[in-house]
């Protein structure tokens, strides 16, 4: 049970248990028999706790807005996803590509093959399916964050090849169908 007024106070607030309390009310009365007071002391570590404490808290909530802010970011590119998506995409062409190690068949329309060959469209993760997108949108995603631009040839283009390369010469086509 407690003591003194001082000690409720610490248990409400959290910093000290129960056993703590028992502690520090044996350390008075053997205070007071002697005649020592640590009151300086008490008081000090109660500071020092009550620093702590702060410290944590402040600590903890910067963590929770770092979340919420990634998750309003994650928020802001999924409804840009969504609303500049390109829809007439079905069509009788396999086009694939790589999804977290797994390879993905899509059948798009010729124009959408074409432009996504050319670089002028990607492929975006839409939470359960994929999106396509024109490339500027898809460089301010990345810009924001990435991981959501599944395929962008447009990068692939810019490729410079190597002087030393014995086939530099020969231009091996994207578009060519196995």
């Amino acid at each position: 049970m407690v003591k003194n007024a001082l000690q409720a106070q610490l248990l409400k607030a959290g910093l000290v248990d129960n056993k703590k309390a028992k502690k520090l009310t044996k350390q008075a009365q053997h205070e007071h028999r002697t005649g020592q007071s640590n009151e300086a002391e008490l008081k000090a570590n109660i500071e020092k706790a009550q620093q702590d404490k702060l410290q944590k808290d402040q600590n903890l909530n910067q963590e929770k807005q770092k979340v919420l802010e990634q998750k309003a970011l994650v928020a802001s590119i999924i409804q840009m996803i969504k609303q500049h998506r390109i829809k007439e995409i079905e069509g009788e062409i396999a086009y694939q590509f790589i999804d977290n190690n797994k390879i993905k068949k899509i059948y798009i329309s010729q124009q959408v093959y074409n432009a996504l060959v050319s670089g002028s469209l990607v492929i975006a993760k839409d939470q359960d399916s994929y999106a396509y997108l024109p490339k500027p949108l898809a460089d301010k995603i990345n810009q924001k964050m990435e991981g959501f631009i599944l395929v962008n040839n447009s990068e692939k283009n810019n490729e410079t090849t190597e002087e030393e390369d014995p086939y530099a010469d020969y231009v091996i086509p994207d578009d060519l169908m196995w």
